[in-house]
């Protein structure tokens, strides 16, 4: 099992006072093996040839933003599934949410406190060391099928990512709520992770159609959305999903969100 000491870190952070200020506070938790990189195409290219155990970038870079550094790790074989956490002063939702989307780990401000970075490096061991959940829940999770539905391919990757370390093996995907009702009169489905902002049919729809109209209509369905506002998640609750989840989430609070709802099933 991997601990905090032992993590190797890429970081692209162009100033080099907030690097030296980000590489102080991770010395400080007992992390020496960092390497800085001014750019993320720098990092891209060290860590095709020397894997990290964790990126962590700034949003701004020279040449990209840290979307864009997140999207093309996303987007490619051999760094799809690396740990991303962003560390910005940025805060405008439209420039957050598709990095939210793209499945960091975490998104701390600058500057972070050490109670921030310590939550956000604990999430990314918790991914990293992840185990199968099957012997808690007493099933073969390599035999349950599972759907995702998100109309985002970076986000549908790694809630799949995610729910693979857990032991899960079975995907459908949709990229929306019509095509996941194609793929439900067709399948037996035992788990089913859906988003909740979604064109032409959202989350709360399709639960609502799950639950009245699927042949399985108790079916677990978890929600992992980035939605905060109350009213909303409260017709989250009414539209019959059994449990939701915020992006970007804890590996451990979904894995103990699964296991109590594949134990309920």
């Amino acid at each position: 099992m991997l601990e905090v000491q032992h993590l190797i870190i890429s970081l692209a952070e162009p100033s080099t006072m907030q690097a030296h200020v980000i590489c102080k506070a991770l010395g400080e938790m007992g992390i020496s093996r960092i390497e800085v990189h001014g750019n993320g195409q720098e990092l891209i290219e060290h860590a095709r040839h020397y894997p990290p155990d964790l990126v962590i970038s700034a949003y701004y870079l020279p040449d990209m933003t840290g979307h864009d550094l997140v999207t093309t790790m996303r987007d490619s074989q051999d760094l799809n599934n690396m740990p991303f956490i962003l560390v910005s002063s940025e805060t405008k939702a439209e420039r957050l949410e598709p990095i939210r989307q793209a499945g960091s780990l975490a998104i701390l401000p600058k500057p972070f406190s050490y109670q921030q970075l310590d939550a956000a490096l604990g999430n990314a061991l918790d991914f990293i060391n992840a185990e199968s959940l099957g012997a808690e829940v007493d099933s073969d999770l390599a035999t349950l099928n599972v759907l995702i539905v998100d109309d985002s391919t970076t986000s549908r990757h790694h809630i799949r990512a995610v729910l693979e370390r857990l032991g899960f093996e079975n995907f459908d995907e949709a990229v929306g709520g019509a095509e996941a009702i194609l793929l439900l009169e067709d399948k037996h489905f035992n788990l089913i992770v859906i988003d909740y902002h979604m064109p032409e049919m959202d989350g709360c729809e399709l639960a609502r159609h799950i639950r009245n109209h699927y042949s399985q209509a108790e079916v677990p369905i978890l929600m992992v959305t980035s939605e905060t506002n109350s009213q909303r998640l409260a017709e989250v609750e009414a539209a019959g999903v059994s449990a939701h989840c915020d992006k970007p989430f804890e590996t451990s609070k979904i894995r103990s969100i699964i296991k109590d709802l594949l134990q309920e099933y």
